[in-house]
């Protein structure tokens, strides 16, 4: 008998702790896809409980079911077209009236729904006392206490979802009621709607408030059909008998008695501590967001981050360095000398064996970042950054997307339309891709560890992020002063309380980033180093085959010459001959052409393939350089690549630190170039960031490798 499957979906505001409790329930059972038609990331878990297999989706976090951003869009989309059998929604215990709103919008949905009032150990602690079951009254859904940090409260939240599936749990589900001149024509409508086929699938009363709501999504949906026409009616008549008698739109006063609804609940079955004493949150925000002290503290702490991400991923980084000097060395020495072995060594291995050495730092960067975003701290420093950000023309609120930049652009592109503001949000998308992204760290730490000692990576690997956030702001205030005059929108933003995210929440979310950046390594950049491997080696120069015939010829048959000395003149001919070839192929035409343009940064053609390359990953100039230098390689012992640029006389500190802000600043990948167009909805602003990206990046090359020139002598 096949096991059945119950489809739960996983709802609440954001910071409710409702990716913890997706933790705490899918545990290591989990993956990540995008949302169908977006890049939204999409999570989802499995999990066996009784006789049923649980499917979970934790839906984006959002404050209500509005159109007003994608996040919202999709976790109602799904709820009413994908239909899951249960919706658990994740509500804060300890910021209750916040986080019920959404909870009054889920009962219009009349969904098969659990509340999980979760943080309940958080609720204790401060001694607030919830009558539960009047509680679970008002609002007609069970209401279990979590804890997703101490994982009480898990069995009995399965215990519902498994009692809630089978109908042993008879659920009143909307016990909302709307001031009785709303009621009136909310009765109209779904009378109406009830005789359109087309309109079954979806909750009628749920349909009509939205409508009354002026929700775009909805009249577009109700729009297709002639019932629209008295329906139109309607809800004009509405307007005027709302403006008429409360002086405001039938959207206001839905809202108002949501609220309504809402705090008089609280009021009833929550009793607040009569002596409120400073919380812990509010003793450590004393000094954190402090005026004086909140930025020193930031720059502190994104120091520290830079920090372990470079000193603690030395050892692993050189174990699997080893690895693939011992898997190249395997692969040598079986494999016959030839085409088949020069693609597998010096294209695979050394493409996507350099790209994979960095997966160390990624990993502890993103723990990093994982574990700030978790504790609450990332949203002190936007707000901590606001004060910066507004002489400049923006907000606090733009620099939530700029942080998510430090992971990937693409989700921080998509993260402005937060934005209502169109030049705030245009400018905020024109600056992300200075932040550097998790895919620029591995150019970075190739370089660092090739040109400077241990003591001093961690300081310039932090001196390249600020640098690319004081690039980013300048280029904000450019923005707002020329292309995109005008006023900001104002911020206000919520600081959640502190708390400790737990390892396995934080470990997972790092795990996700991991394997996302392996499967890159094993589809764009392995097919980009057979690529780029063909383009290295062909077409073939016969003159110059053999000219190196010959000359091999010529050393072998000198019987003047030792068998060391031998040795030496067939290595260096045989690598002036695989140079020659490079520059020969397809690869050396395209970066000569464009080496006039980039000589005056330092960069021969052999970066400049490398910079062409890195359009489709940027960890793709990594692997380039790998299968480019390890043309090179003629003597058994395996070299490194950072020895081996170290080794190249054109390549020096100059032109490391060159390549590093040019890194920095250029385009961004190709796909994040897509999302960018998507968002920002006219090729026009892709061509004109392309412009000023890259001819900042020139610019600023160009003045860090004369002045590094000038102090090295």
């Amino acid at each position: 008998m096949a096991t059945k499957q119950i489809k739960v979906a996983l709802l609440g505001n954001p910071n409710s702790g409702k990716t913890s409790l997706f933790n705490a329930l899918a545990g290591t059972n989990q993956k990540v896809g995008n949302f169908s038609g977006v890049t939204i990331e999409k999570y989802e878990g499995v999990l066996k409980y009784e006789s049923y297999e649980i499917k979970l989706i934790d839906l984006p976090g959002t404050y209500s079911l509005t159109a007003y951003s994608p996040e919202e869009v999709i976790a109602r989309n799904y709820i009413i077209e994908d239909k899951p059998d249960v919706v658990i929604d994740v509500v804060d215990g300890s910021s209750l009236e916040r986080n019920l709103y959404l909870t009054t919008q889920l009962m219009e949905l009349e969904t098969e729904m659990i509340v999980a009032l979760n943080m309940f150990d958080e609720v204790e602690k401060a001694g607030t006392k919830i009558d539960i079951k009047q509680l679970q009254k008002l609002f007609g859904s069970h209401i279990i206490t979590t804890s997703a940090v101490k994982k009480t409260g898990i069995s009995s939240l399965l215990d519902h979802v498994v009692r809630v599936y089978e109908k042993k749990i008879d659920i009143k589900k909307n016990k909302l009621t709307l001031r009785l001149e709303i009621e009136d024509k909310l009765l109209d409508i779904c009378e109406l709607l009830k005789g359109v086929k087309g309109l079954k699938k979806y909750n009628h009363r749920w349909l009509a408030i939205k409508l009354m709501e002026n929700d775009k999504e909805v009249y577009n949906l109700v729009k297709e059909y002639p019932v629209w026409i008295q329906l139109e009616e309607i809800l004009k008549k509405s307007i005027i008998d709302c403006k008429n008698k409360y002086q405001s739109d039938p959207e206001v006063l839905i809202t108002e008695d949501r609220h309504a609804f809402i705090h008089g609940a609280i009021k009833e079955t929550v009793e607040f501590p009569s002596t409120k004493k400073k919380t812990l949150t509010e003793k450590i925000d004393s000094i954190i967001i402090n005026r004086v002290l909140g930025f020193p503290i930031f720059m502190g702490i994104m120091w520290l981050v830079f920090q372990f991400t470079f000193k603690l991923g030395e050892a692993p980084m050189g174990w699997i360095d080893l690895f693939f000097e011992f898997l190249s060395g395997v692969a040598t020495s079986v494999l016959p000398e030839g085409m088949v072995q020069s693609i597998i060594v010096d294209g695979i291995i050394a493409g996507v064996g350099g790209v994979l050495v960095f997966l160390p730092n990624i990993l502890l960067l993103f723990i990093a970042l994982a574990f700030l975003e978790g504790t609450g701290y990332m949203a002190r420093a936007a707000f901590v950054i606001d004060k910066i950000m507004h002489k400049i023309g923006l907000h606090g609120k733009s620099f939530i997307p700029m942080i998510t930049g430090f992971g990937c652009s693409i989700p921080a592109i998509m993260a402005t339309r937060t934005l209502k503001n169109r030049g705030d949000r245009l400018t905020t998308i024109m600056i992300i891709p200075f932040m550097s992204c998790g895919a620029k760290l591995p150019v970075y730490v190739l370089l660092i560890s090739a040109f400077f000692s241990t003591g001093a990576a961690g300081n310039v690997l932090f001196g390249i992020y600020v640098l690319g956030i004081i690039v980013a702001l300048l280029s904000a205030k450019i923005l707002k002063k020329t292309l995109f005059i005008g006023e900001s929108e104002p911020f206000v933003m919520e600081l959640p309380p502190y708390r400790m995210p737990t390892i396995k929440t934080t470990l997972i979310q790092a795990k996700i980033k991991a394997f996302m950046y392996l499967k890159k390594a094993g589809t764009i950049i392995l097919a980009a180093s057979i690529l780029i491997w063909a383009a290295s080696n062909f077409p073939q120069n016969k003159v110059l085959e053999a000219r190196y015939e010959e000359q091999i010829n010529q050393v072998n048959i000198n019987r003047s010459l030792t068998q060391e000395k031998k040795d030496e003149l067939l290595s260096n001919i045989e690598f002036e001959n695989q140079y020659m070839q490079l520059e020969y192929s397809i690869a050396g035409r395209l970066g000569k052409s464009i080496e006039p343009f980039i000589k005056p940064l330092g960069f021969d053609w052999k970066i400049g393939v490398a910079l062409g390359t890195g359009l489709a990953a940027k960890e793709v100039v990594v692997s380039t350089l790998g299968t480019i230098y390890s043309l090179g390689e003629v003597d058994e012992e395996s070299v490194d690549l950072a020895e081996k640029l170290r080794a190249d006389p054109d390549f020096t500190l100059a032109t490391a630190l060159s390549l590093m802000i040019f890194v920095l600043l250029y385009m961004p990948c190709i796909a994040a170039i897509g999302v960018f167009k998507k968002e920002a909805g006219a090729w026009k602003w892709i061509v004109i960031y392309a412009i000023y990206s890259t001819s900042a990046a020139w610019i600023l090359s160009f003045t860090a490798y004369r002045v590094t020139l000038f102090i090295t002598g």
